[in-house]
């Protein structure tokens, strides 16, 4: 295990000063790797390397994407943070679930933005959904504060090399680019057979599309497979019939 596999997501933040707070809480517990999606002040700037104090490094290394596929292609499995139970078809974990994972792999942790969290569609782009034990009264934390949490309980498992994993080291998970492009090409033939109907219930259809595939926890060998079947029932005009039966 190590901390380099390890990177926080910030999704569409909002305020220069919770950037650089983020920053300074990973490096305070030894992570490196800060990655910020579509960040509404302009990135970096002063008050960003003013409130990382002593993370200058962190933001210089940091990526800067535009969408949030483009952030997690390079991941092995995507836990998303937030504060509220989702009624969706995503795996819910809690805190203490988290030595379960396996920090031998590429594990993101996503944040919302500070206005809005993470929306549904957002969401179902994860392995697991996350949430923080707080008061139910005022369960709402700080974006810094939601990071430095995890990453202290994240520094904890590695640190103490007792994770747990429920899949064979054997089988090499299959990232996030690869689950991508398996997704895309059954959306892009089922859009192709005019599946989606009606027109307004086809973003919360791909929602849980997305969420089928990614709470699989699918190998690389077994993306390959039904990337090849995808493709060959579109061919003969199947795929349709097939996920109408399902």
């Amino acid at each position: 295990m190590s901390f380099k596999n390890v990177s926080f997501i910030l999704h569409k933040p909002q305020l220069s000063e919770n950037i650089g707070a983020c920053a300074r809480a990973i490096k305070n517990f030894n992570f490196k790797k800060l990655v910020v999606v579509d960040p509404k002040p302009i990135f970096p700037n002063d008050k960003i390397f003013a409130t990382s104090v002593g993370a200058k490094n962190i933001i210089d290394e940091t990526r800067i994407f535009k969408n949030l596929e483009s952030a997690i292609k390079k991941t092995d499995f995507l836990i998303a943070t937030t504060s509220r139970f989702r009624n969706k078809n995503v795996k819910h974990i809690k805190v203490n679930d988290l030595n379960k994972i396996d920090f031998s792999k590429k594990v993101a942790f996503l944040f919302g933005s500070e206005a809005s969290g993470l929306s549904n569609n957002e969401v179902s782009y994860a392995n697991y959904v996350l949430q923080i034990p707080t008061n139910p009264e005022f369960k709402y934390l700080n974006l810094s504060h939601s990071v430095i949490i995890i990453a202290q309980i994240g520094a904890g498992i590695i640190k103490s090399d007792t994770a747990k994993y429920s899949k064979s080291k054997k089988e090499k998970p299959a990232s996030k680019k690869d689950i991508l492009a398996m997704a895309n090409l059954c959306i892009k033939n089922l859009e192709n057979r005019n599946f989606f109907k009606p027109k307004e219930k086809k973003p919360i259809m791909l929602e849980n599309l997305r969420s089928i595939f990614y709470k699989m926890e699918l190998s690389e060998k077994e993306t390959r497979i039904l990337s090849s079947v995808f493709a060959s029932l579109a061919k003969k005009g199947w795929l349709t019939k097939l996920w109408v039966s399902l």
